[in-house]
């Protein structure tokens, strides 16, 4: 079959890199794409919310399922799009509803499916700028450090973690005053959950569902997660700390209460859930849903997965996700992101990079990447992800340090202290 991915970063490489893998995929497209995806994949310049555009690049490349990538396209409808148009119902679409997609798209609507499905989560009010006043006597309730999050898609900067009172309030008014756009119009106050992270990935058909294997993701750009926040600067998987009994909590607690409500509220879901968790005292919570897979976190989830990801993926829209036996690597995976002089503030693009075709033994995923007169240069914040596995994390992370070593570019910077609180 012929199989389109939309999106341009490290995830939708991963994805192309599995994808190409299986005898099911004949021809593979990616819109629109980067440097390592139009190695392996046929890339195509489109905005991968330009929904009639991507309709006439279905219906000229004879796609049979298209894999959605980032959270725009689904919380925009795409899944909708595809549903109500006769010539492209037929087509296998891999993402919720528009429904569905608010559990990403809205944190008042997460918040709200958790509490109504019994999921556990941090205690939370919501708030507007007619209920200001209501937000900073809700605050005074409230011990520091204190947690603000924009309602909207805010491009992962919609969330303020702060250790003052005066500044809390003073920032509230901000972010209701359009800081962050239309994105915070609505403002989710929430009781701050000590404890460490990590992430539960769940391939639902909205009936059925596979858990994948789990991966913490580092955040902020300086060593020892200091810093501003970003895209992401790492990942490992398996969880080391995410043991049989954690499993078992989360498993029981909140993947089969998300699916069951997603079924009981009748919201067509064929996709990925990204289940962002924080374990306090051996206990489970949810921090937020995610309706797609998490970027860098897909660099060493789906190497991991051995079960053939077009057949995983054809069962989850037929919802046959039962019929389908999940093979796992039991080996660990670790990610480095190699990173623009700069990022997550300004950047310079176009730096020419040099050395990615020494790398041995090692998964290179290209992020923010794209081919400039025969040369490989820099397009994004997020350069390169270099993903190894081995029998652990250390190993493995010793062996992307070692192969990172060997590449070039001016301003590169990475984090070298990747699963330093494992």
């Amino acid at each position: 079959m012929n199989i389109l991915i939309l999106g341009a970063g490290g995830r939708e490489h991963t994805f192309a890199h599995q994808i190409v893998k299986s005898n099911q995929c004949t021809k593979l497209f990616v819109a629109p794409g980067n440097a390592g995806t139009a190695k392996i994949a046929t890339n195509i310049t489109l905005s991968v919310t330009d929904f009639q555009a991507i309709k006439q690049c279905v219906i000229s490349n004879e796609i049979t399922m298209v894999v959605v990538g980032p959270e725009d396209p689904l919380v925009q409808g795409i899944a909708n799009f595809f549903s109500e148009d006769d010539a492209l119902k037929e087509v296998m679409l891999i993402g919720p509803s528009k429904r569905g997609a608010l559990l990403e798209g809205s944190k008042e609507r997460a918040k709200e499916f958790m509490l109504q499905h019994n999921i556990p989560t941090a205690a939370y009010a919501s708030f507007t700028a007619k209920s200001l006043e209501a937000g900073k006597q809700f605050l005074d309730t409230l011990e520091a450090p204190y947690v603000l999050k924009a309602d909207g898609l805010a491009a992962g900067k919609g969330v303020l973690i702060l250790q003052d009172l005066n500044e809390a309030k003073a920032e509230l008014e901000a972010m209701l005053s359009g800081k962050f756009g239309d994105a915070s119009t609505t403002v989710v106050i929430e009781e701050f959950l000590d404890g460490i992270e990590l992430s539960v990935f769940v391939l639902t058909d909205g009936k059925n569902y596979k858990v994948l294997p789990t991966a913490k993701d580092y955040k902020r750009i300086g060593e020892g997660d200091v810093g501003l926040n970003t895209g992401g600067m790492g990942a490992i998987s398996p969880v080391p700390f995410a043991d049989e009994t954690l499993m078992q909590k989360i498993e029981e607690r909140i993947v089969k209460p998300t699916v069951q409500g997603l079924q009981e509220e009748n919201i067509d879901y064929k996709g990925f859930i990204f289940i962002g968790l924080i374990k306090v005292n051996d206990e489970p919570y949810v921090i937020e849903y995610n309706v797609r897979m998490g970027d860098p976190e897909t660099e060493v989830v789906l190497p991991r997965i051995q079960t053939d990801l077009v057949s995983l993926l054809q069962a989850t829209y037929q919802q046959k996700l039962d019929e389908v036996e999940l093979s796992i690597d039991v080996r660990a995976a670790t990610t480095v992101m190699v990173v623009s002089g700069g990022y997550p503030e300004a950047y310079e693009k176009g730096k020419q990079i040099q050395g990615a075709d020494a790398i041995e033994d090692s998964l290179v995923f290209h992020a923010g990447t794209a081919e400039k007169e025969g040369a490989l240069v820099t397009n994004g914040g997020r350069v390169i992800a270099i993903t190894s596995l081995d029998d652990d994390f250390r190993k493995a992370l010793k062996k992307s340090y070692q192969n990172i070593e060997k590449l070039h570019f001016d301003r590169m910077y990475y984090r070298t202290d990747i699963g330093f609180d494992l």
